[in-house]
C-alpha cells in the first residue's frame, strides 16, 4: 500500500468545527494509545484565510489584509481529504517532541504563533496560491 498521507501535504478537514478549511500535515502518529485508538496526525491549518489586497491599499492595510489566523489539532485520518498539493514550508520546528504541547496553553500558543508567521511568510512570496483561497461550496437549492 502507498504511504501518501505524509507531511508536508494539504488536506481538507471534513469533520468537525474546520469542516471545509484547508490544512498541512505536519507529523502522522501511527502508534495508537488509550486517548486515540486510531491512526491520527497532527495539522496546522487556516482558521481565517488572507484578504484580497488590491494595488491602492496603503501599506498598513496591505499588512493587515495578508493576515492569516492558524489552528493545531490532532486529526483522524477518516476526518481529512488529502489533494493533490503539497506545501513546502517546514513546519516540523514549529512542533518538536511529542504532542503534549496541545496539553498546555502557552505551549500551543507559541506553537500556533510560529506557525503563523511561517504561513505568513509563505503567502508574501505569492507560491502555494491555492492554499490560500477560501474553499467554494456549491449550494444546490431542490426546488
Amino acid at each position: 500500500m502507498v504511504k501518501f498521507m505524509k507531511p508536508g501535504k494539504a488536506v481538507i478537514l471534513l469533520q468537525g468545527r474546520y469542516t471545509g478549511k484547508r490544512a498541512v500535515i505536519v507529523r502522522v502518529f501511527k502508534e495508537q494509545n488509550r486517548d486515540r485508538p486510531y491512526v491520527h496526525c497532527l495539522v496546522v491549518g487556516l482558521d481565517k484565510y488572507p484578504k484580497k489586497v488590491i494595488r491602492k491599499d496603503s501599506a498598513k492595510k496591505t499588512t493587515k489584509k495578508s493576515g492569516v489566523k492558524v489552528f493545531l489539532k490532532l486529526v483522524n485520518f477518516t476526518h481529512l481529504m488529502p489533494t493533490r498539493y503539497t506545501l513546502d514550508v517546514d513546519l516540523k520546528e514549529v512542533v518538536s517532541g511529542t504532542p503534549d504541547f496541545l496539553t498546555t496553553k502557552d505551549k500551543k500558543l507559541t506553537a500556533a504563533m510560529s506557525a503563523k508567521t511561517k504561513l505568513e511568510d509563505r503567502f508574501k512570496t505569492g507560491k502555494n496560491k491555492w492554499f490560500f483561497t477560501k474553499l467554494r461550496m456549491i449550494r444546490h437549492d431542490s426546488t
